[in-house]
């Protein structure tokens, strides 16, 4: 090779080789990626529960100008609901196919001022009791009436089916033409406003709701010792163990903090002296309770 060849070959070498120097030079080292975030463990999934009402016995459940459901039922097992860490939709559900309902298992729970008896115990698991109820006769206020035995010449006026309807046909008589039947116990107390029946026997809670809030009907109440006492429950699924416990659960925690006679005041005016204790097992009930 030439010496003008070498000299030649030696500067593009040397211009190469610093080339190479300058890039490897000038090339940053590239950081980590940093590590991604943990992935936050889902929120735990709540339940919901359809609880069917028949929401046409105010004041345990009805509907408002808006058509929601309210009423203090409501309001109770909303309550247990919240404590027991569960959540419900109420549904509107009739009297008559309320039970099917239940055992068919579109409806969770039920709770629609249903007592609880011995009967039902066989078909269906109920919580503990959350209101004390009895039969009780609403008169005029200038009635003579002190005792049920004396409706007996008397028209009455009872709700189709319910525990003061099979105590006054008991008293008097399955064809007897004075009692007068209808589809609400609010409308068998506008009949005795209105001068049509003489007396009204229904549950206490809703006669004593309805003369509250129509102060110009004059009616006075009546009870009788022989008037069979009664428990609400709320209803469940037979066998369904988890679900009743947590009602339980939260049943017991509204009554202890004082959120239970809070619902009580707000609906009937005063909080309950007491909560409601369990009824002894075997205890009689009446043949058709609400």
């Amino acid at each position: 090779m030439s010496t003008m060849n070498t000299r030649r070959f030696l500067q593009v070498t040397a211009l190469l080789a610093a080339g190479l120097l300058m890039a490897a030079c000038g090339k940053k080292e590239e950081a980590p990626a940093p590590a991604a975030p943990a992935a936050a463990p889902p929120p735990p999934v709540v339940k919901t529960y359809n609880v069917g009402t028949d929401a046409a016995y105010a004041p345990f459940e009805s509907q408002n100008d808006k058509g929601e459901i309210v009423g203090f039922d409501i309001d109770v097992v909303r309550a247990v609901a919240e404590k027991a860490g569960i959540q419900v939709n109420f549904v509107n559900t009739p009297w008559e196919g309320i039970f099917n309902a239940l055992a068919q298992g579109d409806r969770d729970l039920l709770v629609s001022a249903i007592t609880i008896t011995e009967e039902r115990r066989q078909t269906m698991d109920f919580s503990d009791p959350y209101f004390d109820a009895a039969q009780l006769i609403a008169v005029p206020a200038g009635s003579a009436v002190t005792r049920f035995e004396e409706l007996k010449p008397l028209k009455v006026g009872v709700q189709t089916g319910t525990t003061g309807d099979e105590a006054v046909t008991q008293l008097l008589g399955k064809n007897s033409t004075a009692i007068k039947r209808f589809e609400s116990t609010p409308l068998a107390l506008q009949e005795l406003m209105s001068g049509g029946v003489d007396a009204v026997v229904a549950d206490n809670g809703v006669v004593e709701h309805y003369i509250a809030n129509n102060p110009g009907g004059r009616f006075k109440t009546v009870s009788d010792p022989t008037f069979v006492p009664e428990q609400y429950g709320i209803a469940v699924r037979k066998g369904n163990a988890e679900l009743l416990e947590a009602i339980n659960r939260g049943l017991a925690a509204v009554k202890a903090d004082g959120t239970y006679a809070q619902i009580h005041a707000r609906w009937f005016g005063a909080a309950a002296a007491t909560p409601a204790a369990p009824a002894a097992a075997g205890a009689p009930a009446p043949a058709t309770p609400r």
